[in-house]
């Protein structure tokens, strides 16, 4: 295929806007997928991504597409997901393309993360196509939408595409925007190869499968490859395209969308960002690749099986492979044994790792509550980072404690002003600004710590606005702030899992919250367990869990009472050997718990 007729080009959107919907009838038009093949969200291809309706995984396809000049075009389309925590996958979408359709609810208008998708593809050079999606539905403003876009981009109101990607309508128009806007990709068949690793996945038998964009050159299946990066050589398996499934083809020129099989076994030799170019002949320089992305949320991960750890150190390392944003190093907890801290870009990509550990890794695992990473000043003058409560020194030995604030972008209607600002106060947040980028949305900017965000402030923000309100954030710095540890004893034995880093005037409140919970979470045993939350020095909330007794008196009736009173003796010293050398079982709910107790 000639270069000038390759299209390279993503679809970025704000959540749930139509991104997966549009591929698929863009996939059926150009007859990529046959209409007996097709099943909805085609691209996405885990099950968690069709039970919760998110696209996770960026994923790309080829497609052919005859245009109305009669000129038949190679189309690469890369589906990007949308989710806040997800951005990271965008960003590396952006780079292997030359334009991007920006999709927009005729019903919701932009959003935050419309915008902040925007901004990304502005800074990737981008030709962005703009699209309203779902004119079908009854609550459409398409018009009133367009302006807005037009606000924002300057395309002229009345030549921005609408159309409805679930019925169909008018989709033929955005292929051929695609086709006229999106530039060709500008590379040289006959420079020295230069390939980019946008993305890759773990397959058993081709072992790690790198998704590229090749910049210059070719690549063929026989040719001596060279990652520069980490400077492995290899010779790949098998070289082709998605269409949607991996098709082995001749090779790959200069501008195309392929994929190419390794057989490497682990991701340290293969990484996402990296150059491929050729062993023999090598290019002088690497293309530039992606900023390295800064894990936002820590979490001990364990097996309930300690037998299990090597089965999870395997799945973690491959579920690496498929999602460069995960981080993990081994650790070791007096309640949990052995396992991993990880390190995630938020909430809704621990809940996604887990379940997928869970689910396509057969793991019975077990994972602490959230929390960030702290810089903590020594009374030395050092600076420690640590991204887990237990590694908090002594009192005595800090002179302070600097928690990570982000900036939030919230874009709502007007009239749920009021409770953003109660909601955003309430989690210790500061206001910065406000705009009002059409008639009746408000966009509001605040800073808050992250710590008070990652729990579940998007759930309550999503509740209290009816779910209109969207959310955006990025980090701003570290402040310092009186922070102290808050433990839980059970059994007066400190659980470090259960240790969290609070505010010094919130200690009481949660530490008792805490302790209501874990009594109702933690089940009985024939021995009185008492659970205790400790902060700042001192035992701040007490809670016994009472013990299942055995009814020893059941033999006496009648009789006299110094019978019973020996016989329920004997059964307080059993139980007081037995709390001895009792072991409490504590459930994976009591380590969630702490997740619930900021809003009750």
């Amino acid at each position: 295929m000639r270069t000038d007729h390759i299209r390279n080009f993503c679809i970025i959107a704000h959540i749930d806007h139509g991104k997966s919907t549009l591929a698929d009838r863009l996939l059926q038009m150009t007859g990529t997928i046959a209409d007996r093949d097709m099943t909805e969200q085609v691209l996405d291809s885990m099950d968690l991504e069709r039970e919760k309706g998110v696209t996770i995984k960026a994923s790309a396809v080829r497609m052919s597409y005859t245009a109305k000049d009669g000129q038949t075009y190679e189309l690469n389309l890369i589906d990007t997901p949308g989710h806040v925590d997800f951005g990271y996958e965008v960003s590396r979408a952006l780079n292997a393309c030359e334009g991007a359709l920006l999709v927009v609810d005729a019903s919701q208008g932009v959003e935050a993360q419309t915008l902040a998708n925007l901004y990304s593809a502005l800074e990737a050079d981008l030709e962005i196509i703009p699209v309203i999606n779902k004119i079908d539905l009854i609550t459409a403003r398409p018009d009133e939408v367009a302006e807005e876009i037009s606000s924002l981009l300057g395309t002229p109101a009345d030549e921005i595409v609408r159309i409805s990607a679930k019925e169909g309508l008018h989709v033929e128009e955005v292929l051929e925007a695609v086709v006229k806007q999106v530039p060709p990709p500008s590379g040289d068949d006959d420079a020295l190869l230069r390939a980019l690793i946008f993305d890759s996945h773990y397959d058993p038998y081709k072992g790690v499968v790198a998704y590229v964009r090749v910049i210059d050159g070719r690549v063929a299946p026989t040719d001596m490859l060279h990652l520069m990066a980490t400077g492995f050589d290899l010779k790949p398996i098998e070289v082709g395209t998605f269409a949607p499934g991996m098709r082995p083809g001749p090779g790959l020129a200069a501008g195309e969308v392929g994929y190419i099989a390794t057989g490497l076994k682990t991701v340290h030799e293969c990484r996402v960002g990296d150059t491929f170019t050729h062993t023999q002949n090598p290019a002088p320089e690497p293309l530039p690749g992606y900023r390295k992305v800064k894990p936002m949320v820590f979490a001990g991960v364990y097996p309930v099986e300690n037998d299990d750890y090597s089965d999870l150190k395997e799945s973690l390392e491959k579920l690496q492979l498929n999602d460069a944003a995960l981080v993990f190093e081994p650790e070791t907890s007096q309640a949990l044994n052995f396992g991993f801290r990880c390190g995630f870009l938020g909430m809704f990509h621990m809940e996604i790792i887990q379940e997928r550990l869970e689910r396509e890794y057969n793991l019975d695992i077990i994972v602490t509550s959230p929390s960030v990473e702290y810089e903590v000043v020594l009374q030395t003058g050092e600076v420690i980072l640590i991204d887990s409560p237990a590694e908090l020194p002594e009192e005595g030995l800090i002179s302070e404690v600097r928690e990570p604030w982000m900036t939030i972008d919230i874009y709502s209607p007007t009239e749920f002003y009021g409770t953003i600002m109660e909601l955003v106060k309430k989690r210790r947040g500061s206001f910065l600004e406000q705009d009002y980028p059409a008639p009746n949305r408000v966009q509001l900017k605040f800073s808050i710590p992250l710590s008070e965000l990652i729990v579940d402030f998007f759930d309550q923000l999503k509740s209290r606005t009816r779910g209109y309100a969207s959310l955006d954030y990025q980090f701003a710095e570290y402040r310092p702030d009186d922070l102290v540890k808050l433990e839980i004893l059970v059994n007066e034995e400190t659980v470090d899992a259960l240790a969290t880093i609070v505010h010094r005037n919130d200690a009481y409140h949660k530490g008792q919250a805490l302790i209501t919970k874990l009594k109702e979470l933690i089940p009985r045993q024939l021995f009185l367990v008492p659970i205790q939350a400790y902060a700042a020095g001192r035992v701040i909330s007490r809670a016994n869990v009472k013990p299942m007794r055995k009814d020893v008196l059941a033999k006496c009736y009648g009789g006299d009472i110094s019978r019973k009173k020996k016989l329920l003796e004997k059964q307080k010293r059993g139980k007081k050997r037995m709390k001895m050398i009792g072991y409490v079982e504590i459930p994976q709910e009591a380590f969630m718990a702490i997740l619930r107790i900021g809003e009750d």
